[in-house]
């Protein structure tokens, strides 16, 4: 369990981040069209998986679009912005905003990727959706950069992130 803080209120998580040097655990999510999408589906693609809240508060629609800003640039790559949000709300945000470049997926159905990857916010305000964190695996899926934020108000550091790519 991570500890973490919400407008400065304590909360934790279920559990941690996959380690890095391990291979990223499987997921079922459900895209945009309602159709599922499981890792194997970005087999061969290093993947940025950008997870957080929800996608209609300021600091996670400004991951969404930063990460679509760099997105093109990595041709190898494949931004994954996963929420607990209905895929119907992801699309429509990113149809407003021209929002191209990123996949955007939910876990609205079972909640089980929030499970595995240790980021299902146990209590508070925002309890039982994802908390904002970054995992970045090689293309054979293997973590290579982790970052649980420590505020879920702030942004990730998405330097170090787009750094973990080369």
């Amino acid at each position: 369990m991570a500890k973490i803080t919400l407008g400065g209120t304590p909360t934790t998580t279920n559990g941690n981040l996959p380690e890095i040097g391990t291979k990223c655990p499987d997921f079922t999510l459900i895209n945009k069209d309602l159709n599922p999408v499981s890792l194997s589906d970005y087999s061969g693609k290093k993947l940025v998986l950008n997870i957080f809240p929800s996608v209609d508060t300021g600091v996670c629609s400004a991951s969404v679009r930063t990460f679509n800003e760099h997105a093109s640039s990595h041709s190898d790559t494949v931004i994954l912005c996963i929420s607990r949000d209905l895929p119907f709300a992801q699309a429509r945000f990113c149809a407003a905003d021209g929002l191209d470049d990123v996949v955007v997926l939910s876990d609205f159905k079972t909640g089980q990727f929030g499970r595995d990857y240790g980021v299902e916010i146990e209590s508070g305000a925002f309890a039982g959706l994802h908390t904002r964190a970054v995992v970045v695996t090689d293309s054979e899926h293997n973590v290579v950069y982790t970052e649980l934020v420590p505020e879920i108000g702030q942004a990730p550091d998405f330097d170090s992130a787009l750094k973990a790519l080369s």
